[in-house]
């Protein structure tokens, strides 16, 4: 097939100066080319027998039925698309378990593949839980605080769902335990209450409505309050209020699942080793994900936050994974980085 406009002939070497008889547009595909000959060709349309090259118009001169090829670097087998250049019989054209992106689906047409079997994105309904969020159109009083976690989720969520459902409920069992109840997502995340005091109700009510709880309460900074929980066959993850808690626990833990969910080879972040550009001592016992930059080939902390703090995660590049089994690092040593998704 050609890859361009222009003329078809056998290559025969150096084209400087080499002029060549055309043949006549309507006999180019009944005719077998020899010597000396070459054909009018399109973009797209099949060699004529006994060609193998093909050089663009722009690098010819016409002289009534002869042309003048005026390209010297013209080699063999130039601008022809060949049958399984791509492709071969046998091949995998795309693996199971890898998203299908615009590229994937273009090479997925490209041999003929109309329908295929995909996973649906899952639905996801999101409850964020608390009595001191700002009613939509009040003004906030003492003590109040806007909503962050809502919106934030919904943004995570959108590439990775088919529907994203956003609701706030007060701290009251009744409330959260009909919210829980009659959720029908494939996939169920709160916000708060799943510490300790008298308002962290949502393990209680979980195991009242039969969950079994999975996982409560992980060793890392942020996000030690995290639940996990098996409601009605559908997973429910408990997140802390702090919203940074929140987002690092949506990356490292959240939307694993979520690709896992859509069959997901490897869902979990993409990571590797680098050295640190300074060094750095941690206290505590729990393990720790700090916001990091990746610049170099080396890998920068930045500033500890508090959990409840967003502002070191805007524009962050990746995480930085501290082991609880190690406290301190000296600039160049490598620690392990997750690198943040860009959707």
């Amino acid at each position: 097939m050609s890859a361009v406009d222009g003329y078809a002939l056998a290559f025969e070497g150096p084209a400087e100066r080499r002029v060549v008889a055309a043949i006549p547009a309507g006999d180019a595909m009944t005719h077998a080319l020899g010597g000396g000959e070459c054909a009018r060709i399109f973009t797209g349309a099949p060699i004529p027998a006994g060609a193998d090259t093909v050089i663009m118009q722009e690098h010819v001169q016409r002289d009534g039925d002869r042309i003048v090829l005026q390209d010297p670097r013209l080699k063999c087998g130039a601008n022809v698309r060949c049958q399984g250049e791509q492709m071969r019989a046998g091949e995998v054209v795309h693996d199971a378990g890898v998203p299908l992106d615009a590229p994937a689906i273009g090479l997925l047409a490209s041999v003929g593949i109309k329908e295929l079997e995909v996973v649906e994105r899952p639905s996801v309904l999101v409850l964020c839980t608390g009595n001191e969020f700002v009613e939509e159109g009040e003004a906030p009083r003492p003590g109040d605080i806007f909503n962050s976690n809502g919106p934030m989720l919904h943004a995570s969520l959108l590439p990775h769902a088919e529907e994203v459902g956003i609701a706030t409920v007060a701290d009251e069992r009744h409330l959260l335990r009909d919210a829980l109840g009659e959720a029908r997502a494939d996939l169920v995340v709160t916000t708060g209450g799943v510490s300790v005091g008298d308002h962290d109700i949502v393990r209680s009510v979980l195991e009242e409505l039969g969950a079994d709880i999975i996982i409560h309460r992980v060793a890392q900074k942020p996000g030690k309050p995290m639940l996990f929980a098996m409601l009605d066959g559908r997973p429910v993850f408990g997140l802390p209020g702090n919203p940074r808690a929140v987002m690092v626990l949506f990356w490292e833990y959240v939307l694993p699942l979520l690709k896992a969910m859509q069959g997901a080879r490897d869902p979990w972040p993409k990571s590797e080793l680098l050295p640190l550009s300074e060094g750095i001592e941690v206290k505590g016992g729990r393990a720790e994900f700090r916001a990091a930059h990746v610049e170099g080939g080396q890998v920068t902390l930045l500033a500890d936050e508090g959990s409840h703090m967003l502002r070191s995660l805007v524009g962050v590049h990746a995480l930085a994974y501290l082991p609880a089994d190690r406290r301190e690092w000296e600039a160049g040593e490598p620690v392990e980085v997750h690198y943040i998704p860009t959707q």
